[in-house]
């Protein structure tokens, strides 16, 4: 009895081993790992806190950085100033911070304390949902043609350095045309 009771015992490590191991590739390998397939981005028209619209379709011919974050999320809080320093660092290249799920009144103090431009409100979470977006933040790269190229989950303490990569290989065409 005590050889079977050993066989179950080392059987049930064995399947905790696996589960820790299927938890820790799930939520912290898989989302690190570069989106590689060529998918088109689904159609995206939100308002934008400036009153304004902003449309996907019309950004077409030119790479795209949508950042969906939330006022509430830490991640995002950290996440936030890094994206927008690249976004002014960047002038040839579309970077819109979408703020999901929350009414313009809660959004605008904070867009104002962290200085961000070209925000734009997903209020019913409609356009997070077609890109599936399941974390926050979560940052697409979408190229001239309106496929995405690029997907990161989570807070990424290197994420400038990841999104002039993406735009080194998808962005606008040098002058010298390299």
């Amino acid at each position: 009895m005590t050889r079977l009771r050993r066989l179950a015992a080392r059987g049930l490590d064995v399947l905790a081993v696996v589960v820790v191991l299927a938890a820790v590739l799930k939520f912290f390998v898989l989302p690190r790992l570069p989106h590689h397939d060529l998918v088109q981005a689904p159609p995206v028209a939100l308002a934008t806190i400036s009153g304004g619209r902003f449309d996907l379709a019309h950004s077409r011919g030119r790479l795209v950085f949508l950042d969906f974050w939330a006022s509430w999320c830490d991640p995002c809080r950290a996440s936030i100033p890094l994206v927008q320093h690249f976004r002014r660092t960047h002038p040839g290249i579309d970077v819109v911070s979408v703020d999901v799920g929350e009414p313009a009144g809660l959004v605008r103090p904070f867009v104002a304390q962290f200085k961000m431009d070209d925000v734009a409100l997903d209020q019913d979470s409609t356009v997070s949902h077609a890109f599936g977006v399941s974390g926050y933040p979560t940052l697409f790269a979408i190229d001239a043609s309106g496929r995405v190229r690029a997907r990161w989950i989570g807070f990424d303490p290197e994420i400038e350095r990841e999104m002039a990569e993406v735009a080194a290989r998808y962005g606008p065409a040098r002058k010298n045309g390299v």
